[in-house]
């Protein structure tokens, strides 16, 4: 694989985009102006990310709550005393159902469609939620059983929502609008922990004042934007690519043209419908060269074709490299501690010495709001910085954070009431920390995992890390109350070594993916060919349906103007650059 392949493959790059600027304009602010409808509808789906988020930092406050902890008996979540494993469970429970909806969403989202799995998630979600409220009557099991079937839910919606959001956008904005799906997360994280806050007055803040209002009112919150993402994703366009993948090429034409605000006709619109058409053909004969018994889209095949995708994987070194990058890095992201701190926060402050429940609550409020500003620069400046330096940065910062609140709480753990000062330093710390996770390995792990796997095999490569990183979020959730109790500064001391690994892991292991194709993936990963011959499969089908001869400038290229495109003098071709 030479340079002149190289070139030839970047130029077909720089044809589809430039003929695509030419048409709509760049990417950035003007961008997300001019596809205001499709911004709408993706800001919309992103109450997905908002239940997932709110999810996932509400219970913290509830776990500290007075009226919770008499409610819940034997799994009390705040007695010191109790048995800590159970109270691990409460929290964990959730992640392990979301571990198994995440195996399922892609299933469902293929069979279904994008819309209808959104709906039948967000079903799945409420109904866990409604089963949680009736814990009022039928007792602990009913939480635990509740957190178990709305994990299941949070699972299919933090899969689905960023590929719904994906195949509804133009390529010009679409990176920005998946990028929403972890703003999203963070802001129903910001949210969850201030309704804590208020809520934990409720009838007062002691145990024989405070009513069950205080802890059932922010679980049953959770159901007013489960129902508007439910009732609303009917009104909602179906997938342009699931529909072209399912036959139905006239519907999908007419949803582009409504979506882009355009004719169907307009070249822009021909642009975009080929290249999905030429995506959709490049999966059909991937599965039919290499699961060839597959080949007929039956529920059935879609189903196993998930698992024997994913063991293809670890059948060659060179690709089994890229389960390394992908499980060990989500390992790493979770084993940073974040959810330990997002689960346990309010138990973590007490612990550094604020001694009132709703002084902790109100610490742990100010862990939601830096965490989603810290977002934000991750989302404007990625593609110019680079992974490798953002997520070494960012874990040597987690990682010191650790070792200092480490070596705080081993002096002062005794004395906390006569140093406050430490203590507060202590929460300094952990507010730190989450800026460094915030602007690192909450984003930029997830982008990895996304983009070192050949077109072939991306769907099921991005599902094993997603897998990896619900596993290892359960089982930080299950010992997190053991480690805090029976190791009160060794906790930070393991998860401090272990992010340092991570910062070494990612530096010393994983190679720089800002803005490489495909076959340069190959290089690094050491797999020469397997982008190849994607790519020939891919230039062959877009030779076949038009696509090429469209980028050329052959013939009628449409009602839009856009002017003519020098030839490309090879067709290595891509569906989009920004998957590449």
């Amino acid at each position: 694989m030479g340079a002149g392949a190289d070139a030839g493959a970047g130029a077909f790059y720089d044809a589809a985009l430039n003929r695509r600027q030419a048409l709509m304009g760049a990417s950035g602010p003007r961008a997300l102006f001019k596809n205001f409808k499709v911004f709408s509808i993706a800001a919309f789906a992103c109450i997905g990310g908002v239940l997932y988020g709110y999810n996932q930092g509400m219970f913290s406050g509830v776990l500290a709550m007075p009226a919770f902890q008499q409610h819940m008996g034997e799994y009390d979540p705040v007695d010191p005393n109790a048995d800590q494993t159970k109270k691990g469970w409460l929290t964990a429970i959730l992640e392990l159902g979301a571990w198994i909806g995440t195996l399922l969403s892609a299933f469902i989202a293929e069979v279904l469609s994008r819309k209808y799995s959104v709906l039948v998630a967000c079903a799945v979600f409420m109904l866990g939620v409604v089963i949680q409220a009736a814990a009022i009557s039928a007792g602990h099991n009913a939480i635990l059983a509740g957190r178990f079937i709305t994990g299941m839910g949070v699972g299919s919606l933090a899969m689905i929502i960023p590929i719904y959001n994906s195949e509804v956008a133009p390529p010009e904005v679409r990176g920005a609008l998946v990028a929403t799906q972890q703003l999203a997360i963070c802001f129903g994280i910001m949210i969850s922990f201030w309704i804590d806050y208020g809520t934990n007055y409720m009838g007062g803040t002691t145990l024989h004042t405070q009513i069950d209002g205080a802890w059932l009112t922010p679980i049953c919150l959770q159901l007013g934007p489960a129902l508007i993402l439910f009732f609303g994703m009917i009104f909602m366009p179906f997938s342009p690519r699931w529909l072209v993948h399912h036959g139905r090429e006239d519907e999908a034409r007419k949803v582009l043209s409504s979506l882009r605000g355009l004719s169907a006709d307009h070249e822009l619109v021909e642009l975009e419908f080929l290249e999905i058409k030429a995506q959709s053909l490049f999966e059909k004969r991937t599965v039919a060269t290499l699961f060839p018994h597959l080949r007929e889209p039956t529920a059935w095949n879609i189903f196993k074709l998930q698992f024997v995708s994913i063991k293809k994987l670890f059948q060659t070194r060179a690709m089994f490299k890229r389960v390394i990058v992908a499980t060990v890095t989500m390992f790493f992201q979770q084993w940073t501690g974040i959810n330990a701190v997002l689960y346990y926060a309010p138990a973590i402050f007490k612990q550094l010495g604020l001694t009132e429940n709703t002084t902790s609550l109100l610490a742990t409020g100010v862990v939601g709001i830096v965490m989603f500003i810290a977002t934000i620069p991750a989302v404007l400046w990625i593609d110019r910085v680079g992974r490798k330096p953002v997520l070494t940065i960012g874990a040597i910062g987690m990682a010191t954070c650790h070792i200092v609140i480490a070596v705080l709480v081993a002096k002062n753990i005794d004395q906390w009431k006569d140093q406050a000062a430490a203590g507060w330093a202590a929460v300094c710390m952990v507010w730190l920390f989450v800026i460094h996770f915030g602007y690192s390995w909450g984003p930029c792990a997830w982008i990895i995992v996304a983009e070192i796997w050949p077109l072939s095999t991306r769907p099921y490569g991005v599902a094993l890390g997603a897998s990896s990183n619900w596993m290892n979020n359960f089982i930080v959730g299950q010992v997190t109350p053991d480690m805090l109790k029976s190791m009160p500064y060794g906790t930070y001391i393991l998860f401090g070594l272990l992010t340092y690994i991570g910062a070494a892991f990612i530096w010393f292991f994983v190679p720089e993916t800002k803005r490489l194709t495909l076959e340069e993936m190959d290089v690094i990963f050491g797999s020469e060919g397997t982008a190849q011959a994607d790519f020939e499969r891919m230039e062959a089908i877009n030779a076949e349906i038009g696509l090429t001869q469209l980028l050329r400038g052959d013939g009628d290229a449409g009602s839009g103007s856009g002017g003519k495109l020098e030839p490309v003098t090879t067709g290595h071709a891509a569906v989009n650059p920004e998957k590449v």
